[in-house]
């Protein structure tokens, strides 16, 4: 933000104050001072024009007095701001601000972003790897958006160090359960004493010490051309090898999504297997999700273990469990035991259905 607009902001921020003492009744009271010119120039019987009968109005007529552009203020106080979708499955992201530019990548339900600009009726924001425009008709800001970030988004703890050990306790006295690389995401779920952080491990409370990551709140973000593009290609591969196994539905997807629900609920009892699974369906049947269960599981931003790898070098190895393959193929013939719900997290005292240390939603 310039000098310029800075100086601007401050003095309609003085101008605001002085209207709010005014409309609350508050005395404001200058100090008596003796000489030739009066000691406040433009200030409060200035400011405050007897004909004018609003705040806003104040605001609008000193604001014209300065030569101000609130319309470009009030753009330049959004930047840095969080921004949201309102859609139900997704929008174009563009070059220009301008239905007539290239189209350079997506948004999708309930995704998130920053703002770096704003134009008449355009944000350009950034989510994930996409910058580019996109229409205000199809965003929420300031409170509102911060209150669907809250509510769809998970808070998550990047490893800041080479090597991270998640402990069964909040002490270094307590045994190791993994361990982690730098770079390598974890859900957090609570903070607990002594700068302590609680933490999903394959569905169990894992600990880790809050000095070793950094921490920041993961909503869902939009694609890239070349990631989509990418995505695309992967599906395409999943699908040439279909019916290469013993399953008569396709092997490898059954496999990689019984890998997903060992890595997010291994430890937990089958029915919260199932759950993980039948939720990973219903975004596959949901028009404001991917229509594949290989396109659903790595969208962008949406589950940890394949956006952290671990979901691939447990896919790669082989070591799936028999049980959270049952679940898988139960989830794809069409069972749900938690509805047509979409989202799931560590329970947190959410609404929802609650199986085993998740909360279904």
């Amino acid at each position: 933000m310039g000098k310029g607009i800075r100086r601007s902001l401050l003095s309609l921020m003085a101008v605001i104050i002085i209207c709010l003492s005014h409309r609350s009744s508050i005395t404001v009271l200058a100090e008596n001072h003796s000489g030739d010119e009066p000691y406040m120039r433009g200030g409060v019987a200035e400011i405050l024009n007897p004909l004018l009968d609003s705040a806003s109005d104040i605001v609008d007529a000193k604001a014209d007095e300065l030569e101000l552009d609130l319309d470009a203020i009030k753009k330049a106080s959004y930047v840095g701001q969080i921004v949201m979708t309102k859609i139900n499955k997704c929008m174009n992201v563009r070059a220009e601000a301008t239905v007539d530019s290239e189209r350079i990548g997506m948004l999708y339900k309930d995704c998130g972003g920053t703002i770096l600009e704003k134009g008449d009726g355009w944000t350009k924001l950034q989510s994930g790897n996409l910058v580019g425009w996109a229409c205000d008709d199809y965003l929420i800001f300031g409170k509102e958006a911060q209150e669907l970030a809250d509510k769809v988004g998970v808070p998550m703890a990047t490893v800041a160090v080479d090597s991270l050990r998640i402990r069964s306790g909040p002490s270094t006295g307590h045994k190791i359960l993994d361990t982690l690389e730098r770079g390598q995401v974890m859900e957090v779920v609570k903070e607990v004493e002594d700068g302590w952080l609680c933490v999903d491990c394959e569905g169990l409370d894992g600990y880790v010490h809050g000095d070793y990551v950094t921490i920041a709140l993961k909503v869902d973000s939009g694609e890239t051309n070349e990631e989509i593009k990418e995505r695309e290609r992967k599906e395409a591969e999943a699908k040439r090898h279909k019916n290469f196994g013993a399953y008569t539905t396709d092997a490898d997807t059954t496999l990689l999504l019984a890998a997903l629900i060992q890595l997010e609920a291994g430890s937990e009892p089958y029915e919260g297997q199932l759950a993980v699974g039948a939720c990973v369906m219903n975004r596959v049947r949901s028009a404001a999700y991917p229509g594949t269960i290989h396109a659903v599981i790595y969208a962008s931003g949406q589950f940890t273990p394949a956006l952290n790898g671990t979901l691939n070098r447990l896919y790669e190895s082989g070591k799936i469990k028999q049980h959270c393959i049952d679940a898988a193929n139960e989830a794809i013939s069409g069972v749900s035991n938690i509805g047509d719900t979409t989202h799931f997290r560590r329970n947190n005292g959410r609404e929802g259905i609650v199986i085993g240390n998740h909360v279904f939603y």
